[in-house]
């Protein structure tokens, strides 16, 4: 299929399919049990798939528009055989996707236009969000790229030692406040620091709460009302992480940060370290924002710019 041109290095490929591991092992061992001692696609196999692909974390939502497209086919093809659905299901998966509205990252890339280019990081505690920034900021200054973090998410503790540590690690200037300060004031540093020195990216970090709505969409609005201050129309781009692992709450995260700020973009991490891998495919589809990171590994290299086709090839191959 035309679909599946490759476009990843043959090393990157390889970390993206050994991240995707348990997530293939978990739903080929639930289509094995679809389709042993099934001669064709039936009304009944369709139905224990509809089951595999809900369980593996696609979303009901996603699994719904795949099962109507495999009806098709075989409303086409009577004689559809089950040993064919692995084919079908990559094939129809990767053309639900192709045909969402939503563009997607070619490689760790900023807009010339816009320097600094301002990115804010939103996202729930502990889902990978400070290592997430720390391997963007790598990624950055690997191109050439000036890279300032700030640090303001002041309200846990660990979270401004730990970009710290990744700062030191990457070798990037991090402009960060005592525990409990303002977080607006930090991003109101941190861009006053950046525009100083001729940076090219910032990052900034914020609290992981989802304590409530009301009062995280106020902190977020604040943190940009204050940053737009020093550089008109930031941030330019809001990166939600999510876990992975954490399979349907990851869109009931997703649900609410859409709703308490304007995401523009997606992360999805920690999927090395589970079967729910199924999660990236129907998030990319239900929410129609970018998924432009994925997480497929501990090493600083293993944060790889999220390619539709290459994933679905590899979920599948």
């Amino acid at each position: 299929m035309s679909l599946f041109k490759k476009i990843f290095s043959s090393d990157k490929k390889e970390v993206l399919d050994k991240g995707l591991e348990k997530s293939k092992t978990s739903f080929f061992g639930k289509l094995g049990k679809v389709i042993a001692g099934k001669s064709k696609v039936d009304d009944a196999v369709l139905d224990e798939l509809e089951e595999a692909l809900v369980t593996s974390d696609v979303g009901v939502h996603t699994t719904l528009k795949v099962i109507e497209r495999i009806e098709e086919r075989v409303a086409k093809d009577k004689y559809l055989g089950a040993q064919e659905l692995n084919a079908i299901l990559k094939e129809e998966i990767a053309a639900l996707l192709s045909e969402s509205n939503v563009g997607e990252a070619k490689d760790f890339v900023i807009p010339e236009s816009r320097k600094p280019y301002v990115l804010m990081v939103v996202g729930v505690n502990g889902v990978g969000k400070t290592t997430t920034i720390g391997k963007l900021a790598y990624q950055f200054k690997k191109q050439g790229k000036k890279v300032v973090l700030g640090a303001a998410d002041t309200f846990r503790a660990a979270a401004i030692d730990q970009l710290q540590v990744w700062a030191d690690r990457v070798g990037v200037p991090i402009v960060k406040q005592q525990m409990g300060s303002d977080p607006a004031s930090v991003a109101f540093d941190t861009l006053k620091s950046a525009v100083a020195q001729d940076a090219d990216v910032v990052i900034i970090d914020t609290a992981g709460r989802l304590h409530n709505k009301v009062n995280l969409m106020n902190e977020l609005t604040k943190v940009k009302r204050v940053m737009q201050k020093v550089v008109e129309d930031t941030p330019h781009e809001v990166l939600l992480v999510l876990d992975g692992s954490t399979g349907q709450n990851a869109f009931e995260q997703a649900k609410q940060f859409t709703k308490a700020t304007e995401v523009s973009s997606l992360a999805i991490t920690k999927l090395d370290g589970t079967a729910k891998g199924g999660v990236v495919i129907g998030i990319s589809d239900q929410f129609q924002i970018p998924v432009k990171y994925i997480g497929v590994g501990e090493g600083i290299e293993d944060l790889q710019v999220f390619n539709k086709y290459e994933f679905v090839d590899s979920f599948f191959n």
